[in-house]
């Protein structure tokens, strides 16, 4: 395929892998790159910049493909060593950064300077355009069905990313919801020149969790995640569990709540040892509404392959509603 993001990543597909607190590691990342799409390490899932330099190493033992680095920045009592991580992917040689999060401003002149292509994260077109204005070179969009912080505006991505693709010069991708070539035919229709997956992409072979955690996303339907965080603002979508629904009926008890209340609930820790221990109801397990898309567990190659010839059949199938007459015209 051939569109603004293979042409610019130096990838076969437009597809790319969503950065995963836990689940982006290098057996998966360099899965997806190996299929031809584009794998993402994720900082957050290592404690120093060092520890992200021996997974940033294993990753080119695995693939000579490109790949990039997740840099999620939130706001923390005791933020995560993020200079450090900075430091690392620039002395890695790291040619792809994906940026979440806080405005990633603040290190766009560095990574530029470095030669590295910045992809960012966004839920809403106003910050888009900042993003754009900011220097970076590709937005990937998120709709409201997303797994993870989909924004407080509530806007699905049949309305957001063709509002992206219209108002933004550099390329889009579109993100959430999105587990099919039905999904990807759709996004790059909208306008999208790529699309991102993240819980798609949790249900695969290669993906390092529990086998219990993705026979629970095969399992789910769409109507199994559920809205946490959203009284505080911080809205985040997960699987439908017995930790998320405690979360969701304590934020709706009069009075409400406030954070500190949910920690010990929502602590990463424990999302982490769920998603290890295969603990379904032991942890936060992020999860987007395309759960009640997803019916098997393929690899990585299997899965992108598939997609692929789906996304051109639906494109065909689209082109086909034209009579010979109207194309010429």
């Amino acid at each position: 395929m051939k569109t603004r993001i293979t042409e610019l990543l130096g990838i076969r597909y437009p597809i790319i892998q969503g950065g995963m607190q836990w689940v982006g590691k290098p057996e998966l990342a360099s899965a997806v790159s190996n299929a031809g799409g584009l794998g993402i390490i994720t900082a957050l899932t290592y404690p120093t910049g060092e520890a992200l330099a021996a997974a940033i190493e294993r990753m080119r033992s695995l693939t000579d493909k490109p790949f990039a680095v997740n840099l999620t920045i939130l706001p923390a009592a005791k933020p995560p060593p993020y200079a450090d991580y900075v430091d690392t992917i620039i002395a890695s040689g790291v040619k792809i950064v994906e940026t979440a999060g806080n405005n990633p401003r603040e290190y766009v002149e560095r990574f530029k300077a470095a030669g590295i292509n910045i992809l960012h994260k966004c839920t809403s077109l106003r910050h888009a355009m900042s993003a754009e204005r900011a220097g970076v070179d590709v937005v990937s969009i998120d709709g409201f069905e997303c797994a993870g912080h989909p924004g407080e505006d509530d806007v699905p991505g049949l309305v957001l990313i063709p509002m992206a693709a219209k108002a933004l010069r550099i390329p889009i991708v579109a993100s959430g919801g999105i587990a099919d070539g039905y999904g990807m035919a759709a996004a790059l229709a909208l306008g999208a020149d790529g699309i991102n997956m993240g819980t798609r992409f949790e249900a695969t072979q290669e993906a390092p969790i529990h086998q219990n955690i993705k026979d629970a996303l095969v399992a789910a339907t769409e109507r199994d995640t559920r809205l946490m965080f959203r009284t505080l603002r911080n809205t985040a979508r997960v699987l439908k569990n017995a930790i998320s629904e405690e979360v969701v009926a304590l934020e709706r008890r009069p009075g409400g709540c406030v954070y500190e209340d949910l920690r010990p609930l929502v602590a990463g820790v424990r999302g982490r040892a769920a998603l290890e221990s295969g603990d379904v109801d032991g942890g936060v397990v992020s999860a987007g509404l395309c759960v009640g898309l997803i019916d098997d567990i393929p690899t990585c190659d299997e899965l992108i392959k598939r997609m692929v010839r789906e996304c051109k059949a639906h494109l065909d199938r689209a082109n086909g509603f034209f009579t010979a007459e109207e194309c010429r015209s």
